[in-house]
């Protein structure tokens, strides 16, 4: 649980929070870039995060991990390994040997695409998909694509980082936009996409529990 007992916010959020560096005008002006590798210096803080994310799915019978390259990595193959599942990568274009599938998509300050291995996963598979971070959603949404093109059951995404502009954009199926929330958001409850917008059940604020 996020929580503590009594009511407070993790104190491991805090920490993780203030191990990740902002860098501004990065890749392109403009680009508020939050940078991973400052926390990946702090041992304590990364098993702490990856922790997070095993305490979420221990118990959600995920038969598979599917990691947003390239940080997507970082955190997926840790999570994949403590929950006994396997670990998917979601590689960029001619990355991968073999036949693929690809699903591209738009980003913050650009577009590309996702590909993956046939044979990666089975029909009816459990799979949570994993990246640092989530600022349009394209790029879960290329991932959600990717998976259920072959018959994947995506349980959820979970990303370390939510920008500020995606606060509350989880309601996206018709509903009103809840834009209250902090900005580190830890979880994210996907119901399908689309085009390349995130349809998702509304995420907690950090003061809540998962």
């Amino acid at each position: 649980m996020v929580e503590e007992e009594n009511g407070g916010v993790d104190p491991r959020l805090q920490a993780i929070k203030a191990a990740i560096r902002v860098v501004p005008h990065f890749p392109k002006p403009g680009i508020m870039f939050n940078d991973i590798t400052t926390l990946l210096l702090r041992p304590k803080v990364f098993k702490d995060a990856v922790e997070i994310f095993v305490d979420r799915y221990r118990d959600m019978n995920i038969s598979a991990v599917a990691g947003v390259e390239a940080r997507g990595f970082i955190f997926g193959t840790p999570l994949a390994l403590a929950l006994g599942a396997k670990f998917i990568p979601l590689r960029k274009p001619k990355k991968l040997p073999g036949e693929v599938i690809s699903e591209s998509y738009v980003l913050e300050y650009g577009t590309d695409s996702l590909e993956m291995h046939l044979g990666s996963v089975n029909q009816g598979e459990r799979v949570i998909v994993i990246d640092d971070l989530v600022a349009t959603g394209g790029t879960l949404c290329a991932a959600i694509k990717l998976l259920e093109r072959v018959g994947a059951d995506v349980i959820e995404c979970a990303c370390l980082i939510g920008l500020p502009k995606f606060k509350g954009g989880c309601w996206l199926h018709g509903k009103p936009e809840d834009v209250s929330w902090e900005t580190f958001t830890y979880k994210l409850v996907i119901q399908g996409c689309k085009g390349d917008k995130i349809i998702a059940g509304k995420q907690p604020r950090l003061d809540e529990a998962w």
